[in-house]
């Protein structure tokens, strides 16, 4: 996230952002090293670095927005990411990325 805190961000904006995308992307902020490690471990033969940047920020989002205390429904989130990997991926990602989280979701939610 260029290293500069969300809070940051938010103050440099023009516009106030909905309250709901700042408790997002603060779920994403505190939340991304574990997503990475999360993607990492559910992506199977690809390396972290080796995935697409729009895959990967889409599911850190998606996962930071499952970390979150009040979040949406699985289902949802899942299928909102599978929605943005459709419109601003490649072909084939809205199967890796509903995949990928599919895994990531059943390892968070499994205890």
């Amino acid at each position: 996230m260029k290293a500069r805190p969300i809070r940051e961000i938010r103050l440099a904006l023009a516009l106030v952002p909905d309250p709901y995308v700042m408790q997002l992307l603060e779920a994403v902020e505190l939340n991304e090293s574990r997503a990475n490690e999360l993607i990492a471990a559910n992506s199977r033969a690809w390396t972290i670095d080796r995935l697409a940047l729009v895959d990967r920020l889409i599911m850190t989002l998606a996962i930071g927005e499952l970390l979150m205390a009040d979040r949406p429904p699985t289902a949802v989130v899942l299928n909102e990411a599978v929605e943005l990997a459709r419109t601003f991926s490649t072909d084939d990602s809205p199967a890796f990325v509903n995949g990928v989280l599919a895994a990531c979701a059943a390892s968070l939610f499994s205890d």
